[in-house]
């Protein structure tokens, strides 16, 4: 039996506790408003495009809105969607100036020839599509000049629809402090983001581990043999933890709507809701 349902979480890291109330309340935000979409027969990558909109527009997250600096004080975002029946992908990376980079990932995917799209071309392309530039002060919001030095994760929601048909989507504006130029996992399909007909993951954490491991699709590889979201993603995080560490979360769910989560990160927002019963993780 299929189970529409959608797993959203916010990002792990260290961070003060007093927002944390406000994290949830985001997490279950976007969540809902992906619920909202399957619940009327909507395809899974539309559900978690919409649920990660959401995250992209609260600036306590670290995407979009509330996207870190990197080393010269600028914000260069990175997303990408994947639609796990087709294996269609779109991402972009390096991004400048745009509020939702989730759509022009989106919008890659739909539009394009191309799986990966980066800095002035990826801009190019959202400007030819239609998609508005920001003024400079609507990206790296004051909470972020200000909290510089704090630890944020990515964003990310994973989703099921009534067909059965998987979807991940995964944004973030990078590591603190980062080189420009500097990409991280989320953009890059099998890395931080994957889907195909069995699982849809996305992981938020330290990236360079998840790029190095593949991590994504290692917990689809597991699938098959655990046939199970949460026993395959914690597979893949207990690996990760063996041969290189990091602080890692990762969400997942299956072709049935199976939800699954795990962590080693201290804070993790997570809200699932599976055929409109609401979970909360953390």
């Amino acid at each position: 039996m299929i189970r529409p349902s959608i797993i959203v979480h916010g990002g792990c890291g260290r961070v003060d506790e007093s927002s944390i109330p406000e994290r949830r309340d985001g997490v279950l935000e976007a969540a809902e408003a992906g619920w909202r979409l399957l619940k009327e027969g909507g395809s899974s990558v539309d559900a978690v495009e919409a649920a990660v909109m959401v995250l992209e527009d609260i600036p306590l997250f670290n995407a979009g809105r509330g996207s870190v600096l990197n080393s010269d004080g600028v914000v260069e975002t990175d997303a990408a969607i994947m639609e796990g029946a087709s294996l269609s992908a779109g991402a972009v990376a390096g991004l400048s100036g745009f509020l939702n980079p989730i759509n022009i990932a989106r919008r890659v995917m739909d539009k394009s020839p191309h799986v990966l799209l980066i800095c002035q071309g990826a801009e190019r392309f959202a400007l030819r599509e239609g998609f508005r530039q920001s003024e400079a002060g609507q990206l790296a919001v004051d909470y972020r000049r200000q909290e510089w030095e704090r630890e944020h994760g990515t964003v990310g929601a994973v989703a099921c629809d009534r067909q059965g048909h998987l979807a991940a989507a995964t944004s973030t504006g990078g590591s603190k402090n980062k080189l420009p130029g500097r990409v991280g996992d989320s953009p890059l399909i099998g890395a931080g983001t994957y889907a195909n007909s069995q699982i849809a993951v996305s992981c938020t954490g330290d990236g360079e581990n998840i790029m190095r491991m593949t991590l994504s699709r290692l917990a689809a590889f597991l699938y098959r043999e655990y046939e199970d979201a949460e026993t395959a993603i914690t597979a893949a995080l207990r690996d990760l933890e063996a041969t290189l560490g990091g602080e890692v979360g990762l969400i997942g769910v299956d072709c049935r709507g199976r939800s699954g989560f795990t962590k080693n990160s201290p804070h993790m927002p997570v809200f699932a809701i599976e055929d409109g019963e609401v979970s909360i993780y953390c």
